[in-house]
């Protein structure tokens, strides 16, 4: 195994610096990752715009890889081995508070970085902190589409619905502002609907609360998943129902992080819908 490792680090809004950390040695009870492929979310391009914090952060918290090595203790404990392909929670638990227990632990205090100076959370935790390597954007790491820049995604929405308007609204986008929830307040169906928002807004100006009212609209808010979210995308992966392969539209290597999440953004390369970082090319 080598010894060194090859990250993509955030030193600053947008900016990042290729650096160079120490294999770290793997105890018993942890183990190391090959990466494989990281994606990139809006998330990603939110926080690399606008980081959270000084500290130089390796980004990178949707995670595929190979486990390169393994303690015997994790090994027992977690089922998995050496070469086992897995995809990595970014939370990382303490799995004994009431969140944990739960199942919600995506709220524990031991991952939430915005409470908690010493929380890990995979592509949030500081690169200062030892072993160095909290994020995937490294060699290591310890049914129908509108194209709304095109088309009125509204008048799109009534037709294939034949004017009934959608079950369900999600928002699945960082940084947009209010315009997505407008559009789902509109889209969903005349009464009993159901919008998912995932936004951080501070301030909502003339939201249009009469009309939720009247549609008798439930608004759900969306904070990280759980364990049962994890299992149930998995299941879909498995079930090849969808083309998900489709949905991954571009591939960057590891030097061009800066690029591949400014593209994300609608800032660099033309028509990406999600790329996947691959850090070996």
């Amino acid at each position: 195994m080598v010894n060194s490792v090859l990250a993509a680090v955030r030193v600053g809004p947008s900016k990042t610096e290729i650096r160079e950390y120490p294999m770290p040695d793997v105890p018993d009870d942890a183990a190391l990752m090959k990466m494989e492929v990281a994606g990139i979310c809006g998330t990603d391009v939110k926080l690399y715009k606008t980081p959270p914090t000084k500290s130089p952060v390796i980004m990178g918290h949707e995670n595929i890889g190979i486990i390169a090595k393994a303690g015997r203790e994790f090994t027992r404990r977690k089922g998995f081995k050496e070469g086992d392909l897995v995809f990595v929670e970014h939370y990382v638990a303490c799995g004994k508070c009431e969140w944990c227990h739960l199942g919600q632990y995506r709220h524990c205090e031991n991952t939430d970085w915005r409470r908690n100076p010493d929380a890990i959370r995979y592509g949030y935790t500081s690169a200062e902190k030892a072993p160095h390597l909290w994020g995937g954007f490294a060699h290591y790491v310890y049914d129908f589409t509108i194209d709304v820049e095109k088309e009125d995604p509204l008048a799109c929405i009534m037709e294939i619905t034949a004017g009934k308007g959608v079950d369900v609204a999600l928002d699945c986008t960082a940084g947009a502002g209010t315009i997505p929830i407008l559009l789902g307040v509109e889209a969903l169906k005349r009464k009993g609907g159901t919008i998912v928002v995932q936004g951080e807004m501070k301030e909502f100006p003339n939201f249009p609360l009469e009309k939720v009212t009247v549609k008798f609209i439930t608004i759900k808010s969306a904070r990280g998943h759980s364990f049962k979210a994890c299992e149930l995308a998995l299941a879909q992966l498995a079930s090849k129902r969808f083309p998900l392969e489709k949905v991954t539209t571009h591939r960057f290597g590891l030097k061009d992080v800066d690029l591949a999440i400014r593209s994300v953004g609608g800032q660099g390369v033309p028509d990406v819908i999600h790329a996947s970082l691959m850090p070996w090319e």
